[in-house]
């Protein structure tokens, strides 16, 4: 879907008069009236900037896409998530893999970085549709840098029903420590699994691929260093099945 630059404009200029509007009108209101509930004019103010999302990311404009990711990042740092919003991230997350665009048998929108900036941002919104976006990236893509920004988002995300995302993790890890075994996410599979130990009901799996990583001479020191660290974390933290019991 080609969008065109000109309506783009267009579009962010109507949205941002209409925000010079809110703000003026907001200055005028008393305390006592200046609630924290939705207004009519929040809403409207909110479906547009929505449409301008929708319309930039699924645009096959490499520059419209990261237009996109800044106007994702702004509305999910004002807490607005909306299934418009998640459904852009979901398809940005995937841009190229599980959303692919082709011309004459060739992908035309392989986008890593777009990718990985989704997924930076999906591990901000911490619910169960994030985490199941992250899980499906963190599998299917093949570049390792996207791959590494999907585990980092799932340890932000912090969800790990029968310990599924630690079970992938593990996947994770030995697919590439195989085949391409790199510090940088060798790393965030550490603080990742730091972030989701709390959650964890049986660390064996978790240890074992800590253990590997602080073994393995081909990762850097500091990463050995601190899976080493993390390790005797793990030893001296009871799992949830054992705080469970107690």
């Amino acid at each position: 879907m080609k969008i065109s630059k000109q309506l783009i404009v267009g579009l962010t200029l109507t949205l941002m008069s209409l925000t010079a509007v809110m703000a003026q009108t907001q200055t005028v209101k008393s305390n006592s009236s200046a609630r924290t509930e939705t207004t009519v004019e929040d809403e409207y103010l909110s479906n547009i900037e929505d449409v301008i999302i929708t319309e930039l990311a699924t645009s096959d404009d490499y520059d419209n896409k990261l237009v996109a990711l800044q106007y994702l990042e702004n509305s999910i740092k004002a807490g607005r998530t909306s299934p418009e919003i998640m459904s852009s991230l979901s398809r940005l997350a995937g841009e190229g893999v599980t959303k692919i665009s082709k011309t004459n048998n060739r992908v035309t929108n392989n986008y890593p970085t777009v990718r990985a900036k989704a997924c930076d941002l999906l591990g901000e919104v911490h619910t169960e549709q994030s985490k199941s976006i992250l899980y499906e990236i963190a599998v299917e893509d093949r570049e390792p840098m996207v791959v590494t920004a999907a585990i980092r988002a799932l340890g932000n995300v912090g969800i790990n029903k029968n310990d599924d995302v630690v079970r992938m993790i593990d996947f994770v890890h030995r697919k590439y420590a195989a085949l391409n075994p790199t510090s940088s996410l060798a790393l965030e599979i550490l603080i990742a699994y730091e972030k989701l130990a709390p959650v964890v009901k049986e660390k064996n799996i978790m240890i074992q691929t800590i253990t590997e990583i602080a073994t393995n001479h081909r990762y850097v020191t500091p990463v050995r260093t601190k899976a080493r660290e993390l390790l005797k974390t793990m030893h001296q933290t009871p799992s949830k099945n054992d705080a469970d019991a107690k």
